[in-house]
């Protein structure tokens, strides 16, 4: 990826420019409407419902009727597991391979998802075909993921076509072909992947043709109400880029705002650099501060980088209170937002699916699973900082 910076501040031409195919997981997050009866669950789970089992453990990951407990989590999710729920099997195989609540240990994950797939759940083979991309437990054998994407797909799994679709764009294992990857992308979209459909879009938004353009747009807010957060975050650049395919004037933002709410450190740039340049919004330098910081402690050392000369200009033409302040506000941001989501549900819709893997390097502590939740990393110094 490619970053066009220029040489003392950064213009949101150049930062539109940045965005590309790139595939990461981060984070997921799912919400109730209405509390679990935990005593009725827990009654029922203790007697070897396996279904009881399941609700118990999900309640315990995500601390809903109960406090949260990981290794609470793990200990039913494995019950019910070993009792032979396939969806069970598949989610105690991500538990070891990201390390949640047990000790990790991809060897026994891929064992879970081999089990998994033997009873049935077409999904495994997409969290058992990122294994064998990265070596993960498994021989490293690329052409052996590709292929279990494939069988996946086959059997109407739009993940499965979706991250078939990145091994062709980024020739792994396969020969690297833009017109496969699209036409996997394709299938994606049709199978209602949210990731697929905003590959698909981010293809299409290279081509100058108006139905491209139009289409793009529509499969990224198709992304976006999915609940995928960077669909929402290249929804507001795109929308920036082309105005009159807004629905109005403030979508653009709003799509950004709630892209770095969920921790996307790009659209706090972003917001940043509309409010330093008082575009879309009135110009505001301790707004526009606020924004690069958040975006400083939320991105780690790439994003101090690239906004070490926006910070340091900012800071010489506001007074020391105002940067104080607004650091105390970036240091209360970071606190409440630990995780960076990928994921994101209204109150009260409940998703018994979630994306198996991201396609990225296991070197970069990516974890990988269903309703994964991961730290932000910190950035080159603290929030409070004054000078970065």
């Amino acid at each position: 990826m490619s970053t066009c910076q220029h040489r003392h501040k950064m213009s949101i031409t150049s930062f539109i420019a940045i965005g590309t195919l790139v595939f990461t997981i981060s984070a997921a997050r799912s919400a109730w409407a209405v509390s679990p009866d935990i005593p009725r669950i827990q009654a029922g789970a203790e007697k070897g419902s396996v279904q009881e089992e399941i609700e118990l453990a999900a309640a315990y990951f995500m601390g809903r009727g109960v406090d949260r407990d990981e290794k609470q989590a793990a200990y039913w999710y494995e019950k019910a597991a070993n009792s032979g729920d396939p969806a069970a099997q598949r989610q105690i195989g991500y538990f070891y391979t990201a390390g949640i609540g047990v000790e990790r240990d991809p060897e026994r994950a891929a064992r879970w998802f081999e089990r998994a797939i033997a009873g049935g759940l077409v999904s495994a083979k997409v969290n058992l075909g990122v294994a064998y991309l990265w070596g993960m437990g498994v021989p490293k054998d690329e052409s052996q993921a590709a292929k279990l994407f494939q069988e996946a797909a086959a059997k109407g799994s739009g993940s499965g076509a979706c991250y078939l679709g990145n091994l062709y764009y980024f020739g792994i294992g396969v020969s690297k072909n833009a017109v496969e990857a699209r036409r996997w992308y394709e299938m994606g979209s049709k199978l209602h992947d949210p990731r697929a459909k905003h590959n698909l879009a981010l293809m299409l938004s290279g081509e100058q043709n108006p139905s491209s353009k139009e289409r793009a747009v529509k499969l990224l807010r198709e992304s976006a109400k999915a609940g995928f957060v960077p669909a929402r975050h290249q929804l507001g650049l795109f929308l920036l880029r082309n105005p009159d395919l807004a629905n109005s004037p403030q979508e653009p933002i709003a799509d950004l705002e709630e892209a770095a709410e969920a921790g996307v450190w790009k659209s706090s740039v972003v917001l940043g650099i509309l409010a330093r340049d008082g575009v879309r919004m009135p110009k505001d330098a301790t707004a526009a501060y606020y924004h690069f910081r958040v975006a400083a402690v939320q991105g780690g050392d790439a994003a101090a980088r690239l906004l070490a000369n926006d910070l340091r200009s900012l800071t010489n033409s506001l007074a020391q209170a105002q940067i104080d302040k607004q650091n105390a506000n970036a240091a209360d941001w970071l606190m409440a937002h630990k995780v960076a989501l990928e994921y994101l549900f209204e109150n009260g819709e409940d998703r018994s699916e979630f994306p198996a893997f991201g396609l990225e390097s296991p070197e970069k502590d990516v974890h990988a699973g269903l309703l994964l939740t991961k730290p932000l990393k910190q950035g080159t110094g603290d929030a409070t900082r004054s000078n970065p």
